[in-house]
């Protein structure tokens, strides 16, 4: 149960929250300025309004002469007023000043909650200075160096994950590799890894609704398994732990030496990751202290939850935990053609499936009367065989992006033709003839609790 002071606070931070932020600034942080101390400590909870009201919708000017002014608080005498100040800095955008301000108390304070603080504050906003003052002074713990360093090598060292440099092991290792999809597709992504891959690099080791498990059976690149375009991610197997494992066991599997040899071998750059828990509760705190202590064991691996190209994901067993590792691309290779997008537009993987069920015909005609961005009829083209793409659609931006997106993905030659029109119109205005279509493929906007499933209907002349 909430005391009184705590109930007051709320309701204050949420009068406070609603003003604009001219209001707060012309009219609310004056009045602050000029309060006593047991004033301020009574109406702290403007600092926290404040961080986050000009977060929202302050201008660059209006940050910037905001941090000025909590910068000045973070030297009041009471602490609970620099705790907020601190709390509130890195919503906007703090940089350099406001780190060394930051450090600047630090080095003064011996309160252990200010101290605590202080730390979460650099963890965000923290730089060179306060690696230099971690590695100097041995302050502030491993969580918050490992942000920092995460952070310098985010903005320092581009990272990029390696398509083309094979993996190299022995007939000793054994390696389980999970292709995830839709359910209901495993069967369609199976087809199609039997004829891009093949028994010979490739074995299954297992078929389950929205997943395909694989061994490789000689060295093979990220790239290869990025031939396969009917899968939505794909997930190397770093080993399984017991229900009730602890936080060593789990950062033993994340620094084993098949992890590091996944990370040194994919990935150019500084190595960063992305640890989480799919579809399962972890103890509270326990995510932080794994990443720790893999960051104790291996200061290499970078646990970073901004723009990390790789993620370690925690799935749920019948009797524990599988832990894997996935590349999380900033762009999809095989997508280089998604220039633009529509709301509601296909799932790549689903139109890849899809077109795949359309099969090959050589020469074929191939309509989309709903085709939003073009995923359907771009993936039908895309495997060949196709002489002309006719795409229609209610919505003309719907068909500016599919005609982008055609000529990205290097179909500007092929036949096509686009057209802002309903579909039981295209005959009558001009667009279909008798017998000029071989497949008819889309993803209709079916709505509701439709829209996820995907939908193809086949002619065929040829």
């Amino acid at each position: 149960m909430k005391k009184p002071e705590q109930r007051a606070g709320k309701e204050l931070y949420q009068h406070y929250r609603a003003m604009s932020c001219a209001r707060l600034w012309q009219e609310e942080v004056p009045r602050y300025a000029k309060a006593t101390e047991r004033e301020r400590l009574d109406q702290v909870s403007l600092l926290r309004a404040l961080g986050v009201v000009f977060a929202e919708s302050g201008t660059e000017e209006e940050k910037r002469d905001l941090r000025a002014w909590l910068r000045d608080l973070l030297q009041d005498p009471q602490e609970k007023v620099r705790r907020y100040a601190m709390n509130a800095l890195p919503k906007l955008g703090a940089g350099t000043e406001e780190e060394v301000a930051l450090l600047s108390v630090l080095k003064k304070s011996d309160n252990s909650r200010e101290k605590t603080y202080l730390s979460r504050s650099l963890d965000k906003i923290g730089g060179q200075a306060t690696l230099d003052l971690i590695e100097r002074d041995g302050v502030l713990g491993r969580h918050t160096e490992q942000k920092v360093r995460a952070a310098l090598a985010r903005g320092e060292s581009a990272t990029r994950l390696r398509l083309e440099v094979p993996l190299e092991f022995s007939s000793s290792e054994r390696l389980r590799i999970h292709l995830r999809c839709r359910k209901g597709l495993e069967i369609i992504l199976r087809e199609e890894w039997e004829e891009r891959l093949g028994e010979e690099r490739f074995r299954v080791l297992d078929l389950q609704p929205g997943l395909l498990a694989l061994t490789p059976l000689r060295a093979f690149t990220l790239g290869d398994l990025y031939t396969l375009r009917c899968h939505a991610s794909a997930g190397f197997v770093l080993g399984s732990v017991p229900q009730e494992a602890g936080v060593e066991e789990l950062a033993g599997v994340v620094v084993s030496p098949l992890s590091q040899k996944l990370f040194h071998t994919f990935t150019e750059g500084p190595i960063r990751y992305r640890f989480s828990y799919i579809r399962g509760e972890p103890a509270r705190g326990l995510v932080q202290s794994v990443v720790d202590q893999a960051f104790a064991w291996a200061p290499g691996l970078l646990n970073d939850a901004r723009q990390a190209p790789w993620a370690l994901e925690v799935y749920p067993r019948p009797k524990g935990w599988s832990l894997e590792l996935r590349p999380r691309w900033s762009r999809d290779p095989r997508l280089h053609y998604r220039v633009q997008d529509v709301p509601a537009a296909s799932h790549p993987p689903l139109a890849a499936a899809m077109a795949r069920l359309a099969g090959a015909c050589h020469g074929a005609s191939v309509w989309d009367p709903f085709c939003g961005s073009g995923l359907e009829l771009i993936e039908c083209a895309l495997r060949g065989g196709v002489s002309r793409l006719i795409g229609t659609d209610l919505s003309g931006e719907a068909i500016e992006a599919a005609r982008s997106n055609l000529v990205a993905a290097g179909l500007a030659g092929l036949n096509y033709a686009l057209h802002v029109a309903d579909f039981r119109d295209v005959v009558s205005q001009g667009y279909l003839g008798p017998a000029t279509l071989d497949v008819v493929i889309s993803n209709p906007p079916w709505g509701g609790g439709f829209a996820s499933w995907g939908c193809a209907i086949f002619t065929r002349t040829c």
